[in-house]
């Protein structure tokens, strides 16, 4: 009897333990201390041509040492509410280990007590959609412990749209064109080529 109420009682601490390890961090339990901005040429940006200039810092209004656990900063390309709608690849959870609102990087680097910034250019793959920029603060365990962002907490102001690739280019539409104009040159010689044949086979 000892011995099984001893192994149940292990697998009791253990569970304990494992949730203690790997508790889930909850985005509405950060604190929003970092000031986060995006800058852009214009509301609507073409992905692999145009950037976004991000820029972060800790909000001066939170007391010093506010950001002593803060080792590295996570800030990432986020999808807005409005694009998030029928899409449950992009869907928002408190949890942040199935969160899917932020789903592209710009940078990830050390965290300094100075305002950062960085010159991102928008990559290929980025699909079209609107768009806002989130920062992370991560503590020693490379853990969420704070963030900010470029727009409110409904995610409805300072938006940008982002447009895909098409995958069409200009170059590639004249060759197409030549191509076309060249098979049916080729057809037309063809086709008169085996008429002379048969001229020629009659006579």
């Amino acid at each position: 009897m000892a011995a099984p109420r001893l192994l149940l009682g292990f697998l009791v601490v253990l569970a304990c333990f494992s949730e203690t390890c790997f508790a889930a961090i909850s985005f509405s339990s950060l604190r929003r201390t970092l000031v986060v901005t995006a800058s852009h040429p214009q509301r609507l940006l073409k992905a692999g041509e145009d950037k976004i200039i991000v820029t972060w810092g800790l909000n001066q209004t939170f007391p010093a040492g506010t950001d002593s656990a803060y080792k590295t900063i996570k800030v990432q390309l986020c999808y807005a509410p409005i694009s998030q709608v029928d899409r449950a690849w992009r869907k928002t959870v408190d949890n942040l280990s199935k969160d899917k609102t932020c789903q592209f990087k710009i940078v990830k680097g050390p965290y300094t007590t100075t305002n950062q910034t960085s010159e991102w250019t928008i990559e290929r793959d980025v699909p079209t959609a609107t768009y806002f920029v989130r920062a992370y603060a991560l503590d020693a365990k490379d853990n969420e412990v704070a963030y900010g962002q470029n727009t409110d907490a409904k995610k409805t102001t300072n938006l940008f749209e982002i447009q895909a690739i098409t995958g069409r280019h200009v170059s590639l539409d004249i060759a197409s064109v030549c191509f076309s104009a060249f098979s049916i040159v080729a057809l037309m010689g063809f086709f008169l080529a085996e008429k002379r044949k048969g001229s020629k086979a009659q006579q």
